[in-house]
């Protein structure tokens, strides 16, 4: 019955849909990795926000090369470690991070170095302020930073791609994003290979400044996509069959029916003589 199988015809289909069936496999496995890896990072984000601060060795090796050098970046897994650092702030590199969105406004985020005892510096995002009146680019009016010893409680965030060049407007840096080795290039010490988004300072911030939100991943749309993959595969399979079925059916005149006679097609009768 199921001999047509073996016809080339048939075995170039089944050849077919198990190619696209496997390729289907393998796409919703990549995206199932990725949702994995979406996970923990939500994970390791919402762990930052419960945990206790650790000293920032703990999360962060210091730099060892010199001026204008960056240090190694974090390992994946201490990425969001909530850290303490005390060190003083140097407002005349002050960074500012232009094109930022905080409540739907395009402002500026502003980055500050942290300088150390030992003469590193840590690249402190102190928060969101919004531009000047004039536009989303008309520089803003940076709140000072404390003088003196500052403790900043923040946590550990990775450096962003893409940043583009670093320039110099009215005595601050500005740059698109917050690429570190960008910015440690325009610095007259060694940085360290991540910034700090800050949580809290010792003296307070200025309230001026907007906390940076944090978004997770949105790690369910990968999860939809798994099952978008493995059902396609599924059906591939299930359409296959089907159709080697019904083919089966028709070749053995199962389920076939002759079609009823048109009668109103047959000639009149004749009358006889």
């Amino acid at each position: 019955m199921y001999r047509f199988l073996l016809s080339p015809r048939w075995l170039g289909a089944l050849a077919l849909t198990l190619v696209a069936a496997a390729v289907m496999v393998f796409l919703g496995n990549w995206q199932l990795d990725r949702y994995r890896g979406r996970t923990e990072v939500n994970e390791r984000i919402d762990a930052g926000q419960r945990m206790a601060p650790a000293p920032l060795a703990d999360a962060l090796r210091a730099p060892s090369g010199g001026p204008g050098t960056v240090g190694p970046a974090p390992a994946e897994d201490k990425v969001w470690t909530r850290v303490t650092v005390t060190g003083r702030y140097d407002p005349a590199n002050t960074v500012l991070v232009r094109g930022r969105t905080v409540d739907s406004r395009v402002g500026f985020e502003v980055l500050t170095p942290l300088v150390l005892t030992d003469g590193t510096a840590l690249l402190v995002d102190r928060g969101w302020i919004p531009p000047a009146a004039g536009g989303a680019t008309a520089q803003p009016s940076v709140p000072a930073a404390p003088t003196g010893d500052v403790t900043v409680v923040g946590r550990v965030h990775e450096t962003e791609s893409g940043a583009g060049a670093v320039a110099r407007r009215d005595g601050l840096l500005e740059i698109r994003r917050i690429g570190v080795s960008r910015l440690a290039g325009e610095l007259p010490y060694p940085v360290y290979g991540a910034y700090l988004l800050l949580d809290e300072q010792t003296p307070a911030a200025d309230p001026v400044f907007k906390a940076v939100p944090v978004g997770h991943a949105n790690n369910w749309q990968n999860f939809g996509y798994v099952v978008q993959w493995w059902l396609f595969a599924v059906m591939a399979l299930f359409g296959y069959g089907w159709v080697a079925r019904r083919e089966a059916r028709r070749a053995a005149g199962i389920g076939v029916t002759e079609a009823p006679l048109d009668r109103a097609a047959e000639p009149a009768p004749t009358a006889s003589a």
